[in-house]
């Protein structure tokens, strides 16, 4: 672990604008899963009502196809995003410095885990779909 306040001012990476840093970019992962979520079962929902319960999804597993392609495309590019903001300056794990370089890469850290959960969570709730095949 390297103290940065013993380096010398050239080798310290100079703190990202506080302006910049922001917790928003943290729910973006959770949030499009959610959305992913809730329009995967209301799809699913008003099909099954208007065709009956005994239908099959048929095409609307493809449409929930297409929701799952676009979250995940959100869920990766949010990921990256919070993988640059990791990344920043030199420094590794862990954050323990109360520092702006510190807590920005602790935001962009926590935004990637995020990320990560919410990918496999789209996973899973596009795997309804693959494995129930009717509305009853």
């Amino acid at each position: 672990m390297t103290d940065q306040t013993n380096l010398p001012a050239e080798d310290v990476p100079e703190a990202p604008p506080e302006s910049r840093e922001s917790l928003w970019l943290i729910t973006f992962g959770p949030g499009i899963w959610a959305l992913h979520f809730v329009l995967s079962y209301v799809t699913a929902a008003i099909w099954c009502a208007k065709i009956g319960r005994a239908g099959m999804l048929g095409d609307v597993r493809l449409i929930i196809a297409g929701y799952t392609v676009v979250a995940l495309i959100g869920i990766a590019l949010t990921g990256l995003r919070g993988w640059k903001l990791h990344s920043f300056g030199t420094a590794t794990a862990p954050h323990d410095f109360d520092t702006p370089e510190d807590r920005h890469r602790f935001l962009g850290f926590a935004t990637l885990l995020l990320c990560g959960l919410s990918f496999v969570s789209t996973i899973f709730v596009m795997l309804c779909v693959v494995f129930i095949r009717s509305c009853a």
